[in-house]
């Protein structure tokens, strides 16, 4: 991913000095296995810890990878050349390079997973807050993008708050999904190695042994966990979508934040543009860009192929390395997020009461008057709010097949907005806990 959408922690898990470490790490624990049990010399499984503080050279070992045509034996070749020859004799040993490879993919992504998690723990805690600092404040909440009845802008905030809460949940499951090493050898028979260097490495790495491993670990753990990757960005879209309405000029409900010295458009001076949340839909196009080719890597040939190898060799470090970005990015957008109280109120008495319908269709059919009958009346007497910018109340309360039924007292009590919000504090004891 370029430097424009990446943050240096995220990208170092990433890194060639980084993942010659952890090779450098499995093969060295799977020497000190192999010397447990009697199958090297423990001299030889001592001597590659040698190169414990060394800094493998990158240039070096892409030169030798230059001739050899092989990443996994490149790197042997240059350790040996740092612990010397006949010390580096039995490294490797019964091993493949898909051992190294395939454990260290998944030591990443779980190094990934520990910094995606604290990204979507810091949107919950700003959701939270938000949630609570305006777990009142009226505004009106729309279907297909029109007026439907009043909610507030804490369940707005509450409802993404349930939504990532679920995220969490799923990227710790995924994290545990992803979380297991294979040291079995070619087509993972364990033929020339024994189990217990598997278990052994992957005790010494924070890793489950994979139950069973052909000459790769199963791609239905990795495809589980890009998708869950896939679902936490379309939430990150789900709640920018949001955002960006309301900074519609029409709507101005809330906006980024628009700091000193910050430009909005080239040309019209006059513009603030919701340009993060417009960012943050096209990361997410990226993140989920990675689901299908995930899924497709499941299916390899036989006991393997290297069909999976390239994809996850941009996948890995782009995804992560974007959904990390994305998540603190939206974590200061709803932290810094403007909010205007006023003009929620304003958009939503925009058509004088016609928010109020159900409630009062529900009352005519409580007070005897059948439900098409009910519909029929307030429709029509809505209609004129749509059509003339009537004031709905005032039509009801001039309508005679409505005052039969309901008295003006009655007509009055179903425009109080507190009807709308006496069950906040339920919802919230749901989400949030008592």
């Amino acid at each position: 991913m370029i430097p424009r959408y990446s943050r240096p922690e995220m990208v170092s898990i990433w890194s060639p000095e980084t993942k010659f470490r952890i090779w450098y790490e499995i093969e060295a624990h799977a020497c000190d296995a192999q010397a447990n049990l009697g199958v090297i010399p423990k001299e030889n499984a001592q001597a590659v810890w040698k190169a414990k503080d060394v800094a493998f050279d990158v240039a070096r070992i892409d030169e030798i990878e230059a001739v050899t045509k092989h990443d996994v034996i490149a790197f042997l070749t240059h350790l040996a050349e740092i612990i010397g020859n006949d010390e580096a004799r039995f490294v490797h040993q019964g091993m493949t390079s898909s051992d190294v490879l395939d454990t260290t993919l998944n030591i990443q992504l779980v190094r990934a997973s520990d910094i995606l998690i604290a990204g979507v723990e810091r949107v919950l805690a700003a959701l939270k807050t938000r949630a609570y600092e305006h777990k009142d404040t009226v505004r009106i909440g729309r279907s297909h993008g029109i007026h439907a009845e009043p909610t507030t802008m804490g369940l707005t905030f509450a409802r993404f708050y349930a939504e990532m809460d679920r995220n969490l949940k799923r990227l710790k499951a995924a994290k545990d999904e992803i979380r297991t090493g294979a040291i079995s050898g070619a087509v993972g028979t364990f033929a020339n190695i024994d189990p217990a260097v598997e278990e052994y490495v992957c005790a010494k790495l924070g890793l489950e042994p994979e139950p069973i491993s052909t000459q790769v670990i199963p791609r239905d753990r990795h495809a589980m966990f890009f998708a869950v990757l896939g679902v936490i960005a379309s939430s990150i879209e789900n709640i920018a979508i949001e955002i960006r309405h309301m900074q519609r000029t029409e709507v101005l409900e809330a906006e980024e934040f628009f700091s000193p010295g910050q430009k909005g458009s080239s040309a019209m001076p006059h513009k603030r543009n919701p340009v993060l949340t417009e960012n943050l839909t096209g990361l997410a196009r990226l993140v989920r860009m990675s689901v299908i080719p995930a899924l497709e890597n499941v299916a390899l040939w036989h006991e393997r192929d290297i069909s999976h190898s390239s994809v996850e060799r941009a996948i890995g470090p782009d995804t992560t390395v974007t959904l990390d970005f994305a998540l603190n990015r939206l974590a200061g957008v709803i932290e810094k997020l403007v909010i205007y109280p006023e003009n929620m109120l304003k958009n939503m008495n925009k058509f004088k009461g016609l928010v109020m319908s159900q409630r009062v269709l529900l009352a005519l059919t409580q007070a005897g008057v059948s439900r098409e009958d009910s519909y029929r009346l307030v429709q029509r007497n809505a209609m004129k709010v749509w059509e003339n910018g009537a004031d709905f109340k005032t039509e009801l309360l001039a309508d005679p097949e409505v005052t039969k039924a309901l008295s003006p007292a009655e007509i009055e009590e179903k425009f109080d907005l507190g009807y709308h919000t006496k069950h906040v504090d339920t919802i919230f004891a749901r989400v949030f806990g008592a």
